[in-house]
């Protein structure tokens, strides 16, 4: 049940007088789990951590009708690491969206400032899991595997999800099931140790409450890509049969002569107040990196899950994934020790979410 606070109200025009009204909301997810992770060659490791199910957030959003279909509006939304009390995002507080926008119903909405990528929303719209957790397809776009993401951001910020400094056009509702967007980011002249790249990209998707597909684009450069731009590209399609709905996404990574394919795999079942989940998803490297062949370096992650839903807004939740690596491929789900190269990686969590 998100707060709204009602904060302006009329505003007399000459003499016939134009009504205007602003509102905000506070709103966020509160969401923590107990987590074991046990990787080759090491023992298990258990913790608590954030976000397992949904990520923990605060965000503060607004909204002024301007008249004839037009408003104005803000959204700024922070990370939260509930086991420590800290911000996600550490120095940069509002990490996960800081946007200002112009919308008009029968134009669309051009959005500034910092948001999801183009491709990353095509990607996580298919992704049963929401991208976090044991089993979140995350856990295959690490810049810790010598491959594309580390060679163009090395282990700095990236744009596989976020985008700093970008201008967005998004298409109005009620096209018939048609989405997209196109985004622009400035390089600012900076570095990508500093979080700041070029970016250009844009998706298109159809959409009905039975079946969709989607695809998206986007090219990153900054002053690490001089060999050759970062490129992502995702294709993907879901539908529904019955209370099941199946998900199947390819995401592919380039850069220089170093290529990433992540193929994703999902189905979402729901039983009165249960959700059951279930994922595949495999990782392709291809290529060099310098001298070095990544051919080999292959990965395959399978998830389970359940969500029970105590209400709207409240539910109990319990998920495990493995990853399987080949040659010397470290991918890992978070949180366990140091995984020697080609080793496996298990882990199960338990936790508890709450959206207000």
């Amino acid at each position: 049940m998100k707060q709204t606070i009602i904060v302006a109200a009329a505003a007399a025009v000459c003499s016939g007088g134009a009504l205007a009204q602003s509102s905000v909301t506070l709103g966020g997810v509160m969401d923590a789990a107990a987590r074991s992770v046990a990787n080759s060659g090491g023992g298990s490791v258990k913790s608590l951590v954030s976000g397992a199910n949904s990520t923990s957030r605060l965000y503060f959003r607004g909204n002024e009708e301007l008249g004839n279909g037009l408003s104005a509006g803000f959204w700024i939304e922070s990370g939260i690491n509930i086991d420590a009390g800290t911000s996600s995002g550490g120095t940069q507080f509002w990490d996960r969206r800081a946007t200002l926008s112009l919308a008009s119903k029968p134009a669309g909405e051009v959005r500034l400032g910092r948001d999801y990528t183009p491709t990353y929303t095509t990607w996580s719209r298919h992704d049963v899991f929401s991208h976090v957790g044991v089993a979140g397809s995350n856990n295959f776009s690490s810049a810790a595997q010598q491959g594309p993401v580390r060679n163009a951001f090395g282990t700095n910020p990236n744009t596989t999800v976020r985008s700093s400094n970008s201008v967005q056009y998004i298409l109005p509702a009620g096209l018939g099931g048609v989405e997209g967007a196109l985004m622009l980011a400035a390089g600012e002249g900076g570095t990508a140790a500093n979080g700041q790249h070029k970016l250009i990209g844009g998706r298109l998707a159809w959409q009905t409450k039975v079946f969709g597909v989607s695809a998206a684009y986007a090219t990153t450069e900054n002053d690490l890509t001089a060999s050759g731009k970062f490129k992502d590209g995702v294709i993907g399609a879901n539908g529904a049969i019955g209370p099941v709905r199946l998900t199947a996404a390819l995401r592919r990574y380039e850069q220089s002569q170093a290529k990433q394919t992540n193929l994703m795999l999902g189905a979402l079942g729901s039983i009165g107040a249960t959700d059951l989940k279930l994922s595949y998803l495999q990782a392709n490297l291809q290529g060099r990196v310098g001298a070095t062949s990544i051919d080999n370096n292959d990965a395959r992650q399978i998830g389970l899950g359940v969500v029970y839903n105590l209400s709207k807004r409240t539910g109990l939740y319990a998920q495990a994934a493995r990853i399987e690596n080949e040659g010397t491929a470290t991918f890992v789900i978070p949180g366990g020790t140091t995984l020697p190269a080609g080793g496996r990686s298990t882990g199960w969590e338990a936790g508890l979410r709450h959206n207000f």
